[in-house]
């Protein structure tokens, strides 16, 4: 039984430090989210576990961490579900050469720079428990991602969600959630194929039979759930209820197929009915636990398996300076390229670069999925955190140096709302939802 005291304090703790950094960030110009991500590496043993290791002890034993992870995990399938609901197939069709170009660029150029990094970071970083194809594939797709929320995020604080670069941006982001994603569940399903009986094939096949089920089955049912809130303006506490359970049924059965929780909650929420005031009132009511209290835990869970004192010597910073120099080159530099050659002027493209460089949350948990499933090391692991740290935090500066407002707001570079791509996540709830 967990020990309901030591729970609660925990909570508590991680509450007010996620807080308070994040408050301190934001007056710096960062996003909130890259403060409480910070606040839980200083959470771990990266600094209180080394200044204060009896008070680590004390607040985070180990036998307690399972329940703070059990709560934490909660919290990232709601987060998912949310995403999945912010991603609209639709707007996404609408967004024209230069977001289709950068898009598919900003997920091959890290991708494969990521796998020719892997053939040296393989024999020192890694050994024979886990096959050079899964780790070359995991590390391309961890690099791959782009933090979609908190990308919109930045966008709105400064005003730019109607811009030519914010349309672009949020269209490039959503879709390379949506490919990283996929990317990463057939990572998952190969990894967990070999030490599982049933055969690969049988699970894949499963696989595609849930989402077929749930793209042209439980999609027409959803619809309802609009067709009742356009009826009378909000829905019911056992229609809230039954959506929950839906999200939560959705994840399990993606756990049983072998992939992971997080997906069938991603799935449920893609599928989603789209209509703007629905979605702003599906948001309104399951964001705000979401975001101030069960997110913080993830963070403090994921700080407290970070260890930055696992990186020692020269040798383990320069791998972990590789990491963050191919991490930035492939996903900045490759956007920056594919958007300009596009037809984007040049600060526009290097702004949109270094946009799509974003990693956040989203960064964290991919990371957490492949320590799980021990793809990773520790000591690779925290590498790989502080890269998610160092890219997210350098966006909003290299933005400003790259891109000043001014010079976006000059000239016919505004759109009509009317026409504007950005999905409906990133228009409606941008400026709560952290990641």
């Amino acid at each position: 039984m967990p020990d309901l005291f030591k729970l609660v304090l925990q909570i508590a703790v991680i509450l007010a430090v996620c807080r308070g950094v994040g408050s301190i960030f934001r007056r710096i110009g960062q996003p909130r989210v890259v403060g409480e991500m910070f606040a839980g590496i200083l959470l771990g043993p990266s600094l209180l576990g080394w200044m204060a290791p009896g008070v680590s002890a004390y607040l985070f034993p180990s036998v307690s961490l399972g329940f703070l992870n059990a709560l934490s995990q909660i919290g990232v399938v709601v987060f998912m579900f949310l995403v999945g609901l912010g991603i609209n197939p639709k707007e996404l069709k609408k967004h024209g050469h230069a977001a289709v170009l950068t898009s598919h660029v900003s997920i091959t150029a890290p991708f494969v720079l990521a796998a020719f990094l892997s053939l040296y970071l393989y024999p020192r970083l890694s050994d024979d428990s886990v096959t050079f194809t899964s780790f070359a594939l995991f590390m391309g797709a961890a690099m791959s991602i782009t933090a979609f929320p908190v990308l919109a995020r930045i966008l709105a604080e400064r005003d730019l969600l109607g811009s030519r670069l914010g349309t672009v941006a949020i269209a490039c982001a959503a879709v390379d959630d949506v490919t990283g994603w996929c990317i990463l569940a057939y990572i998952v399903v190969l990894i967990r194929s070999a030490h599982n009986p049933t055969s690969i094939w049988l699970t894949i096949g499963g696989i595609v039979a849930f989402a077929v089920i749930m793209i042209y089955g439980v999609r027409r049912m959803l619809r309802r759930y609009e067709t009742i809130y356009r009826e009378r303006g909000q829905l019911s506490e056992n229609l809230m209820a039954l959506m929950l359970l839906l999200v939560l049924t959705s994840a399990l059965c993606t756990e049983w197929l072998g992939i992971h929780l997080l997906f069938g909650s991603f799935l449920m929420g893609a599928i989603m009915p789209k209509e703007q005031k629905f979605v702003r009132y599906i948001v309104d009511r399951f964001e705000t636990i979401t975001v101030t209290m069960l997110l913080p835990l993830f963070f403090a869970f994921t700080g407290l398996r970070t260890n930055i004192g696992l990186v020692k010597g020269q040798e383990m910073w320069i791998y972990c300076g590789l990491i963050i120099l191919v991490a930035t080159v492939g996903k900045l530099g490759g956007s920056t390229l594919a958007s300009w050659l596009s037809g984007m002027p040049a600060r526009e493209a290097a702004g949109l670069g270094t946009l799509m460089n974003t990693r956040g949350l989203m960064e964290l948990v991919i990371l957490n999925i492949g320590l799980d499933i021990k793809v990773i090391s520790p000591a690779l692991f925290s590498m790989m955190v502080l890269m998610a740290l160092f890219t997210t935090f350098m966006t909003t500066p290299v933005l400003e140096l790259i891109c000043p407002d001014r010079l976006l707001r000059e000239g016919p570079t505004r759109v009509a709302a009317k026409e504007s791509t950005v999905p409906t996540l990133a228009a409606q709830s941008v400026d709560r939802i952290p990641a």
